[in-house]
């Protein structure tokens, strides 16, 4: 499952917000977070991030130039840019942002990948459709 937002700037309370929101999406669909992955920006190397993932998450971050080490969000960025930024004419900037829910509801409910055998990630995500008591 992909949480995401499109932000205004790249500061620490913003991060740390982010996070925030980030963290409830995830334990509403029953997902608990035991670490989170960031590049070494400022924003994420901030007492104000670390304070928001508290003491149990582990913050682990990307070693520079190592590709390998964030290729998961590198391919979910490319489709961003095929398959919503750029896969039709928007009339303006806000309302491409405007779609931008819709699309990522598309993703991690309709949109099948490779990589999960051919299923959904909302699939993978036990009992996300509260079916099973």
């Amino acid at each position: 499952m992909a949480y995401s937002e499109i932000l205004d700037d790249e500061r620490k309370h913003t991060a740390a917000g982010f996070w925030a929101r980030a963290e409830a999406f995830f334990a509403d669909i029953g997902v608990q977070v035991s670490a989170v992955m960031t590049d070494n920006g400022a924003c994420y190397r901030s007492a104000a991030f670390k304070a928001a993932l508290g003491e149990e998450i582990k913050h682990q971050r990307t070693r520079p130039r190592r590709p390998q080490t964030n290729g998961k969000v590198e391919r979910f960025n490319r489709t961003l840019m095929s398959e919503w930024a750029y896969a039709r004419s928007y009339i303006s900037e806000s309302s491409r942002a405007a779609s931008y829910e819709n699309f990522l509801h598309y993703y991690n409910h309709h949109r099948t990948h490779t990589a999960l055998g051919g299923a959904v990630p909302s699939a993978r995500v036990h009992n996300l459709t509260g079916n099973y008591t």
